[in-house]
């Protein structure tokens, strides 16, 4: 599933083709998404001009004035900036042509992505109002990781990848940060010192930052705007390499399941 570094690396290829044009034609060929696309979709859209692109947790955040559209990538799906007239695959489900000729293509092979429509007037929408800090905003730190984690018996993994918490440390990141900070994934979130929650907080942006820097990380489905892979992959030190030497220290990389997902980490330099 893309997370935030890949929903990023979408938001930044998107923008400079997107930003300040004028949507011309909306195309819907699949209404069922994960949630249905709405019947008035393409006329709320059609003669609006994108004000900004943005992104919460990874959701995209498409300004056009009186609406925002709210676009989700779900399991696979891909948003591609390509010219008009760009033959149709298997999944596009949506188009949306753009002035200066531009055409922006939702794919989506499981139909677990979205494309819905946040009024205006709505103070809050239902997919946004619960969602934790970003990582990289002053509310994310090491005394907020430490303050809501007291009496947490939830493995730090779990307490981690939990959106309420903060967003953006998915699965792969969470393993990455927690491999930096030096501690176990399965250890209780509530015996987290103030020192451990400052170096986790610590990591947690790093290794989104350097994630973010090489464009995501792809495993199987994930390519940007452009369709280019990420690259993050080649500097995982712990996900995904079960019985291999840790880079760091030689011990063998172990493999737990915790929460249903497969974790990782190094005996040798995580307690």
């Amino acid at each position: 599933m893309p997370e935030l570094p890949e929903v990023e690396t979408v938001r930044r290829g998107i923008e400079p083709h997107v930003l300040g044009r004028t949507i011309e034609q909306v195309t819907v060929r699949e209404r069922r998404l994960r949630w249905p696309v709405p019947a008035d979709f393409a006329r709320r859209l059609e003669g609006r001009r994108v004000r900004s692109v943005e992104r919460r947790a990874k959701y995209l955040l498409l300004d056009l004035g009186e609406d925002r559209l709210i676009l989700h990538l779900g399991m696979s799906g891909r948003l591609l900036v390509l010219e008009p007239g760009h033959p149709l695959r298997k999944h596009d489900h949506l188009d949306v042509r753009l002035s200066g000729g531009v055409l922006l293509r939702l794919n989506d092979p499981r139909r677990f992505g979205a494309a819905l429509l946040w009024p205006r007037g709505q103070a809050s929408h239902p997919l946004l109002e619960n969602l934790g800090p970003e990582p990289f905003s002053d509310e994310f730190s090491g005394e907020y990781l430490f303050e809501l984690s007291r009496g947490r018996s939830a493995a730090v993994k779990n307490f981690l990848m939990d959106g309420r918490v903060v967003v953006g440390a998915g699965n792969i990141y969470a393993a990455e940060a927690l491999f930096r900070a030096g501690i176990r994934p399965g250890r209780a979130a509530g015996r987290l010192t103030r020192a451990d929650c400052a170096r986790l907080a610590a990591a947690v942006r790093e290794v989104l930052v350097e994630a973010v820097a090489q464009g995501g990380t792809t495993l199987r489905d994930f390519a940007g705007a452009d369709g280019a892979p990420g690259y993050f992959r080649q500097k995982l030190f712990v996900y995904g390499r079960a019985g291999e030497p840790c880079l760091r220290c030689g011990t063998a990389i172990k493999r737990l399941v915790i929460g249903q997902r497969s974790s990782f980490y190094c005996p040798g330099c995580q307690q």
